[in-house]
């Protein structure tokens, strides 16, 4: 039984998975905001808002943890530079998802994912 541990599994091998969300995170931060699906924007948004948490924090292994999960060196150095002063009051809830128009090939539920 998996009662109790739901993640998304976006129709993927773990592998697979965990790399489209390590890629989509990078785009995210790097970017600001993109449109994908809506379960995709779910499941990225939990790991965004935890590389922010270690961003917040700004320890060396909190460095060491979001250079070891996001492809880009100098977008991690970027985000530990500017997040404590960004969002040190904010106690979480870093992103925002919007929906939007369904996609026109298959009528998928698309959203817009941006940083707070």
């Amino acid at each position: 039984m998996r009662h109790g541990c739901r993640i998304p599994r976006l129709g993927k091998p773990a592998d697979q998975r965990k790399a489209l969300l390590r890629a989509l995170s990078t785009e995210l931060l790097r970017h600001g905001q993109i449109k994908t699906t809506k379960a995709r924007a779910k499941a990225v948004r939990a790991e965004v808002d935890h590389i922010i948490t270690l961003a917040k924090d700004g320890s060396l292994a909190a460095r060491r943890r979001a250079l070891g999960y996001i492809y880009d060196k100098g977008l991690v150095h970027a985000l530990f530079a500017e997040a404590p002063s960004r969002y040190g009051s904010r106690e979480g809830g870093y992103t925002r998802v919007v929906r939007t128009v369904p996609r026109r090939g298959d009528n998928a539920e698309m959203a817009i994912i941006e940083l707070v």
